[in-house]
């Protein structure tokens, strides 16, 4: 059923539609993060983290510029998936430590230190992480807050806080064993060691591990795929199967049945059965 949207609340519509456009068209100068759309008519969006002398080391304004980038795309329509990944030998190679090294417990508590990296995932579109070569501490972090890991045979992953008298502040500790398993998890955590792309592709940290000089052409071939379906349905199944990470099986189970029966509210299922039945490609509204 269609919701009635109050004057105001088409007005906000409005304004943020126009301050996407104004805002894409300063991205290109976003000191370290460059922005493309590829794909099928530009339907994917290419996020690349760029900071290549430093290996990509995510200081606090990369951060800023990352979650510019990532809202933006959100906010596209024309963007059905994101495809994030790093410049030069590294994805992340971690976390800026020159920066991190003078902060103390005060500061961190009072600001609540890399509590705004998570906000990536409250993109409600997927995104896709296409890991090039050192993911590392923060790098592996920022990798997980994606939806899907894609790695070049080249990649290396690794929680080396240990060795640097810290531990992991970004979710090594909690989506890593998500992800892989508590044995494997506390072994990466406790001793730093870091992992190659066809382990972590046979631990489950990866989705598929690609040759090197294509890596990123296959990811993206993914995105496009998934931006070719109703982005509607996308950002729903993707709030659905992020439910199993967050809650209890029943609970999980429960949100799962309440996203179905949503789905019969919009036009895009309507028209996705209807496509079925009359055997021709359905002709997506996204809505």
């Amino acid at each position: 059923m269609a919701l009635k949207l109050s004057q105001w609340s088409v007005r906000m519509l409005q304004f943020n539609r126009w301050s996407t456009s104004r805002l894409m068209s300063t991205l290109p100068e976003l000191e370290y993060i460059k922005v493309e759309k590829c794909g099928t008519d530009g339907r994917v969006g290419l996020v690349t983290l760029h900071r290549p002398k430093a290996l990509n080391a995510l200081c606090s304004p990369l951060m800023d510029d990352l979650m510019t980038a990532l809202k933006l795309f959100d906010a596209d329509q024309k963007v059905g998936a994101i495809v994030l990944t790093g410049s030069g030998k590294a994805f992340a190679a971690g976390a800026d430590i020159k920066e991190m090294q003078p902060r103390d417990f005060p500061e961190n508590f009072r600001e609540n230190f890399l509590s705004q990296w998570t906000d990536m995932v409250k993109i409600s579109k997927p995104i896709l992480a296409a890991v090039n070569g050192f993911a590392l501490g923060g790098g592996c972090e920022v990798a997980m807050m994606c939806d899907m890991i894609y790695a070049s045979e080249k990649a290396k992953f690794g929680q080396p806080e240990i060795t640097l008298g810290t531990i992991p502040g970004a979710g090594g500790t909690q989506r890593l064993p998500r992800a892989i398993g508590k044995s494997r998890a506390m072994e990466m955590n406790l001793t730093g060691d870091m992992i190659d792309a066809h382990t972590a592709e046979k631990w489950g940290l990866v989705a598929r591990v690609f040759p090197a000089d294509n890596f990123l052409d296959e990811t993206i071939k993914i995105a496009d795929k998934i931006a070719s379906k109703s982005k509607l349905t996308v950002a729903i199944c993707k709030q659905a199967t992020n439910a199993a990470y967050e809650s209890a099986l029943s609970e999980g189970l429960a949100t799962e049945k309440r996203l179905f029966h949503a789905t019969f509210a919009t036009q895009d299922r309507k028209e996705g059965m209807t496509a079925f039945v009359e055997k021709r490609e359905p002709v997506w509204q996204d809505n």
